[in-house]
């Protein structure tokens, strides 16, 4: 079982996402406040692939918006499984990510002007450097990030979980339910087609 996933939390959230599938009014509340935590260490991991944002949002503010879009997306979206119900939840994060980039750095942005402290990404799950080098200015990296957004969703989900998770390998065929082969396989085609869209400026 994957770093910070166990079999009686997912056993939980799963009952919380039937409950709220059966139209019980309080169900979606409690799944999110279930889910806090885990939420909480995923956006702190996603933060880390913006750094010139850390100079001016912390954690819990972007938490905490991110709820609010997650909340409308469980609105609409019909999530079926606790798998599910994290792919939805870091697309949240990053879309609230990308929205304080573009705030911040757009051209009349309060960080414009400010230098920023680039991070590698985190090794544990995997470095897309050796495909390209990551954005630099704020045209290329929001686009990069919203070029993970378009990638298949297979593709995507694994992006989702080594690059923004930062969990390994091992661990993402675990929660996917796929053979490590699967997902190196996967992660080579995601950074194959990032590359490709950062190259030319196709989408992925």
């Amino acid at each position: 079982m994957a770093h910070g996933m166990t079999l009686d939390s997912n056993t939980a959230l799963q009952g919380l996402i039937d409950l709220a599938r059966s139209g019980d009014a309080g169900a979606r509340d409690l799944l999110l406040d279930h889910a806090c935590d885990r939420l909480h260490r995923l956006t702190r991991k996603m933060l880390r692939h913006f750094p010139t944002l850390r100079r001016w949002e912390g954690t819990d503010d972007v938490l905490q918006n991110s709820l609010v879009r997650l909340d409308r997306a469980l609105a609409e979206v019909d999530v079926a499984t606790v798998r599910h119900f994290f792919n939805l939840a870091a697309l949240q994060i990053r879309r609230e990510l990308l929205d304080l980039v573009k705030h911040y750095l757009g051209p009349e942005g309060a960080a414009r002007h400010h230098h920023t402290d680039h991070q590698p990404p985190d090794d544990q799950g995997g470095a897309l450097s050796d495909r390209f080098e990551e954005p630099e200015n704020l045209a290329d990296w929001t686009a990069f990030h919203e070029a993970i957004d378009r990638l298949e969703p297979d593709l995507r989900e694994v992006v989702n979980l080594l690059f923004y998770d930062g969990i390994s390998q091992p661990e993402a065929a675990d929660v996917l339910g796929v053979s490590i082969r699967t997902v190196k396989r996967r992660w080579q085609q995601a950074k194959l087609a990032l590359h490709e869209a950062s190259r030319d400026g196709r989408e992925p």
